[in-house]
């Protein structure tokens, strides 16, 4: 490719990738970002949409549900499998090819007339999403040089991946309420196209020999989709549900399958080498435990802002905006502070404050105000986690040789998706047992009280089901001081000095 091009050559085995002249380093930045921020935006924008949903297609309370979940099984079971493809077949090929399927899933979405397609139209999307997502990482190191370059665009990716959840709720909820709930798919479509046409600005690497591992990727997609299911299923319906124990049962002898077949095939889709480097084993964990607290947090302040202090959903989604600007500003810094310092000195920190903040939450009554109570706390946890971001980005794929890179990077995605469907699971069933404790069915009884304007049953629920939001917080807060446990034993990595004259073949 000619330094003056704006397309990069087909690349084949072997023949490195020229980076782009640096004019064409901000709209690369651009695509990537836009893309990192529609794939994890969907995972929450449907959420303040989803009564319209309901009552549009008539859509039962059993499979409401699953218009969420779909899209986070399809997502987290494929992640791998879409990491492995890029390695084999090209990062720029299989990242368009994810996006394209995204954008078409998501118009089929917008245009369902009824629940089952609405569902596979979330399927669609969650494969789209599994293939562009890694391959946009891994397109990183490929497109921006070692150093300040790369550093910047790892800290404008990372701050998507915490802010894509916030504004999939303030687009849902004015989406919603000023066109349809149509518009909550409907808006990709143009997002997609523009991604798509931006793809030219992205530098292929070089493909890599092998093949697909099909008995691996069997294994492994069938293993995680059993694990999101039954994690999925047993807060909703219960650990000893037979249902969750055979989802359980089914998911552990894939998954031990999946390792046996990792270890002893020669072109393995998770090579189990990726976990010999301690900081990299360390980044996977807790980004894990980031997720687990992370989207359980959103979706208990949403309950918490609807149901008990009566907010519309556009004004939920309103409320949202100091944790984003919170992760937003955090980001920023930590992405200049990892050239100077530590991945742990700024995670560790910002773990603790994420931990903080949950704690804050913890202390919230029904009559809690927003200026005193609800911002400051979603500000501070915003900070914290937008500070552990990066470095923890930068920690799963840093060093890693040319040819796993992709993988790597779904690694980590993967982790977010497991660690959030485990977490939204396991603080759902402390929250409801804590408030059911206080008042028996108490999410049936407060729309009791509201069909029937009972204010005294009405303030009952209200109180006990604060009181599980509140216990939620408080496990919440508990994971993330697991993940500094985790950051501090774990990475001991010193600052990424090495990101200013890394060799190509590996990741800054």
């Amino acid at each position: 490719m000619s330094a003056d091009s704006t397309t990069a050559a087909p690349v084949r085995p072997g023949t490195p990738a020229a980076p782009p002249t640096s004019h064409h380093l901000g709209l690369a930045l651009f695509v990537i970002a836009a893309a990192q921020l529609v794939v994890v935006l969907d995972a929450t924008i449907t959420n303040i949409a989803l009564p319209s949903i309901q009552t549009d297609l008539d859509v039962s309370d059993a499979n409401l549900a699953w218009i969420v979940n779909s899209y986070a099984l399809a997502f987290g079971g494929l992640l791998l499998l879409g990491g492995r493809t890029g390695d084999l077949f090209g990062r720029r090929r299989m990242f368009q090819t994810g996006i394209a399927i995204f954008t078409l899933a998501s118009l089929l979405g917008g245009l369902a007339p009824n629940e089952a397609l609405l569902i596979s139209a979330r399927v669609l999307q969650g494969i789209g999403a599994a293939l562009a997502a890694p391959n946009a990482l891994a397109l990183i190191t490929t497109t921006f040089p070692p150093g300040k370059p790369r550093n910047t665009a790892m800290g404008v990716y990372a701050a998507m991946g915490g802010v894509g959840a916030t504004v999939g709720l303030l687009l849902g909820g004015t989406l919603t309420d000023v066109l349809s709930w149509r518009w909550v798919f409907f808006i990709n479509v143009p997002i997609g196209l523009v991604v798509l046409a931006g793809t030219r600005t992205l530098v292929e690497a070089e493909r890599h020999p092998g093949r697909v591992d099909v008995p691996g990727a069997v294994t492994g997609t069938g293993g995680l989709i059993a694990l999101v299911y039954g994690i999925t299923h047993g807060g909703a319906h219960g650990w000893s549900h037979s249902a969750t124990l055979s989802s359980f049962t089914v998911a552990a002898v894939l998954l031990v399958t999946f390792l046996l077949i990792q270890a002893r095939t020669t072109h393995p889709m998770m090579p189990l080498r990726l976990f010999q480097d301690r900081n990299r084993s360390g980044s996977y964990a807790t980004m894990l435990l980031i997720g687990a607290g992370m989207f359980a947090t959103f979706y208990f302040l949403t309950l918490y802002m609807q149901l008990i202090l009566g907010y519309s959903p556009v004004r939920t989604g309103f409320a949202y905006l100091p944790f984003s600007f919170g992760i937003a500003i955090a980001a920023g810094v930590s992405s200049k502070l990892v050239t100077h310092v530590a991945p742990r000195v700024i995670a560790g920190p910002g773990l603790l404050a994420a931990a903080a903040g949950m704690l804050w939450f913890a202390a919230l009554d029904p009559d809690s105000p927003y200026a005193g109570h609800l911002m400051p706390a979603m500000f501070l946890t915003g900070l914290g986690l937008g500070l552990s971001f990066v470095p923890m980005t930068l920690g799963a794929v840093s060093d890693v040789a040319h040819e796993d890179s992709g993988i790597a990077s779904a690694l980590l995605n993967t982790a977010q998706q497991i660690g959030g469907a485990l977490g939204l699971a396991v603080l759902s069933t402390i929250a409801t047992s804590t408030a059911d404790n206080k008042l028996p069915e108490a999410a049936g009884a407060l729309y009791q009280g509201l069909a029937t304007n009972d204010v005294i049953l009405i303030a009952r629920a209200q109180d006990a089901l604060t009181h599980g939001y509140a216990m939620a917080f408080t496990a919440a807060a508990t994971m993330f001081l697991a993940g500094l446990i985790v950051t501090a034993t774990a990475i001991n990595a010193t600052r990424q000095h090495h990101t200013e004259d890394a060799p190509p073949a590996h990741i800054g």
